[in-house]
């Protein structure tokens, strides 16, 4: 596996992990307010949004990020500053 593959899967990991932890519970304890059940709750719902969030990152991130550098790249232009290098 290449280092490139292996750094966008590891950040697609990652970057689900967080967020699906990070919402599930914000809408878990929106839903469900402070009960007793509450973690037990949001580790279900934790487990089941993880899988998407990771196919979703894992396919929408780079889509995402070259729709970034056009619109910061077409915004640098109109304002006649350089556009942005792609690589960093």
């Amino acid at each position: 596996m290449s280092p490139a593959l292996r750094q966008r899967l590891l950040f697609s990991l990652l970057m689900s992990a967080a967020m699906s932890f990070l919402m599930t519970a914000w809408v878990s304890w929106l839903n469900l307010g402070l009960r007793p059940d509450l973690l037990a709750r949001w580790l279900h719902a934790f487990v089941s949004a993880w899988p998407a969030a990771f196919a979703a990152v894992l396919l929408l991130a780079p889509p995402i990020h070259r729709l970034t550098q056009r619109l910061l790249n077409g915004r640098a232009q109109t304002v006649g500053k350089p556009a942005l290098n792609p690589k960093g």
